[in-house]
């Protein structure tokens, strides 16, 4: 066989590795909830990145004056500063998710151990904040790989992905994300959104009028998982 080959072989294999690793769907390297099997239609709402101030407010308020319920998943660090905004997210019926406590942009280089002390720290402060210990992890930037399936694993997590990926923190044309999400939805769906997004808070309203007209009811993620968020 010639180098060309070879070299062909190589790309293919590590474009094989790159994309395990970056499309949670695949469970390439981890199995992942990205989604429930159902003819029923309805969906989960979930915002990753919070809590975010003045944005997550926003975002719980309109999700009350519309009684729905979602699930946040939390990056720990972010949580310092704002725990009466964590306690009012549960007292308000939502769920709170593991985002890990850094959310480092070289999160899925860690080793496992490190992994694990992050994603145990982020539990460690949500308990003490708010008396609850998250069992659903959602990898930072959704990137698996073997050390985050040690982690997952290791730690008692239940791992977390999305059937739809909004978006929402690259798409600035509030028209065009509509469209986007609302063309998307299926029965059994996650829908990925970021409270950290002025835009999500923005057509969050139309979003929610646009899954109902579309005949869709909107369940928190651990209730359609029927599975137990916390430990």
């Amino acid at each position: 066989m010639g180098a060309l080959a070879y070299g062909w072989l190589l790309l293919i294999y590590v474009s094989v590795i790159f994309c395990g690793s970056y499309f949670i769907r695949w469970d390439f390297f981890l199995k992942s909830i990205c989604s429930v099997k159902t003819n029923e239609k309805y969906i989960a709402l979930s915002f990753d990145d919070g809590p975010a101030g003045i944005k997550t407010k926003k975002i719980l308020e309109i999700l009350k004056e519309n009684n729905v319920e979602a699930a946040f998943f939390c990056i720990g660090k972010n949580l310092l500063g704002q725990e009466e905004l964590l306690k009012t997210m549960i007292q308000e019926g939502h769920m709170i998710g593991n985002h890990s406590f850094s959310h480092h942009y070289l999160f899925d280089l860690f080793s496992s151990r490190k992994m694990l002390d992050d994603l145990q720290h982020m539990s460690r402060v949500c308990k003490d904040i708010a008396g609850v210990s998250p069992r659903f992890f959602r990898p930072p930037y959704g990137v698996t790989n073997p050390n985050v399936k040690k982690t997952v694993l290791r730690g008692g997590f239940i791992a977390i992905g999305w059937s739809i990926r909004s978006y929402d923190t690259v798409i600035r044309n509030e028209e065009r994300l509509l469209k986007k999400i609302l063309s998307s939805l299926k029965p059994g769906a996650i829908l990925l959104l970021h409270d950290t997004s002025e835009i999500t808070a923005n057509v969050l309203p139309r979003l929610l009028s646009g899954v109902r007209d579309r005949g869709y009811r909107m369940i928190r993620l651990d209730k359609m998982l029927n599975l137990n968020p916390y430990d």
